[in-house]
C-alpha cells in the first residue's frame, strides 16, 4: 500500500526523513514567523534593518489597534465576507446539481461535458484578465461586489463540479434506482437521497472554497478599484503609507486577514477530514 509507513522503510530513508522534515518545516514557517514578528515591531526596528532579529521595540497593542483605528480594514473584511459567502454558496449549489447530473445520468455527451468542466481549470487566469474585465464593464458589474461574486462563482464551479461528480458517482446506484421505484422524483432523489450522503464532501469543499476565495488577490485587483468593494487581500496595500513603508501595520493587517479562514478550518476540521476520506475504504 502506498505510501509506505516511515517505520517500515530503509534505515537511510528514516534518517533522511528525520533530518529533512524539520528543515522543510522551518523553511515553510519562516515567512509566517517573519510576518508575525514584524507585526509586533516598532517602526524604528524596521528602519534600522532589524527584520529577522528579536524585536527591540514591542508594539503589539499599538500596531494592532492602529490597524483597526487608522485604516479601513474592517470594511475590507466585511467586503471579503460579502464576496466569499455568496460565492461559496453559489458554487456549491451549482456543482452539486451538475455533479448529480453527471454522476447519476448516463448520456452520450456525459464525458465530454465533464471534460469541459475539468478543462476550464487548466486555463491560466492571467490570459482571461482582459476579456473578463471588458465583460464586467459591458455588463455594468465592474468595481462591484456582485461582479466579483459572479465571476468567482463561474470560475470555481468547474473545480467544484469535478469534486462533486466523483463523489456522487461512487455512491451505490441501487439507492437511486430504489428511490425511483418508490416513486420519488429526480428532485426528491437529489434532495433526500444523494445530498445527505455527500454532506461531508460538501463540507470539505466549502472549507477549500472559502480559503480560495478569501485569499484571492488577482481578481480583486482586476475587477475592483474603489474601497467600497475592495476585499481585504487587495486592501492590505492601502495600509502602507504614501511616503513611508509601514510594514509593521501591513504585517499586523495580514495576520488579522488570515484569521477567518484559519478559524473556519479549525471549526470544520472534523467535517473537512470526513469529506476527504469519504469513500477511502470500501467493504
Amino acid at each position: 500500500m502506498f505510501p509506505t509507513p516511515i517505520e517500515k522503510t530503509a534505515p537511510a530513508t528514516r534518517v533522511l526523513y528525520r533530518l529533512g522534515l524539520p528543515v522543510a518545516l522551518a523553511v515553510w514557517l519562516l515567512p509566517i514567523i517573519a510576518v508575525a514578528l514584524t507585526s509586533i515591531r516598532g517602526a524604528g526596528d524596521i528602519a534600522n534593518g532589524n527584520y529577522w532579529g528579536w524585536p527591540n521595540q514591542w508594539q503589539i497593542a499599538a500596531n494592532y489597534s492602529a490597524v483597526f483605528r487608522n485604516t479601513p480594514i474592517l470594511g475590507y473584511i466585511l467586503n471579503s465576507f460579502l464576496v466569499t459567502l455568496p460565492t461559496v454558496a453559489g458554487a456549491l449549489a451549482l456543482s452539486a446539481l451538475a455533479g448529480f447530473a453527471l454522476g447519476v445520468y448516463r448520456f452520450k455527451l456525459n464525458l465530454l461535458v465533464f471534460f469541459l468542466f475539468v478543462g476550464g481549470n487548466f486555463v491560466p487566469f492571467q490570459i482571461l484578465m482582459v476579456p473578463v474585465r471588458d465583460m464586467s464593464l459591458r455588463l455594468g458589474l465592474y468595481d462591484s461586489i456582485a461582479g466579483l461574486v459572479l465571476f468567482h462563482t463561474a470560475f470555481q464551479t468547474g473545480f467544484c463540479t469535478f469534486f462533486m461528480r466523483n463523489f456522487i458517482r461512487d455512491l451505490p446506484h441501487e439507492l437511486v434506482e430504489a428511490a425511483r421505484i418508490e416513486g420519488a422524483s429526480e428532485i426528491q432523489i437529489f434532495w433526500r437521497v444523494v445530498l445527505p450522503l455527500v454532506r461531508p464532501a460538501l463540507a470539505a469543499l466549502a472549507v477549500l472554497e472559502f480559503t480560495f476565495i478569501w485569499n484571492d488577490y488577482f481578481w480583486a485587483t482586476v475587477l475592483i478599484q474603489g474601497d467600497h468593494a475592495m476585499p481585504v487581500t487587495a486592501g492590505l496595500k492601502s495600509l502602507n503609507g504614501i511616503w513611508v513603508a509601514q510594514w509593521n501595520l501591513v504585517s499586523a493587517g495580514s495576520i488579522v486577514a488570515a484569521l477567518p479562514p484559519v478559524l473556519i478550518f479549525f471549526l470544520m476540521q472534523k467535517q473537512f477530514i470526513a469529506g476527504l476520506t469519504l469513500g477511502a475504504t470500501k467493504g
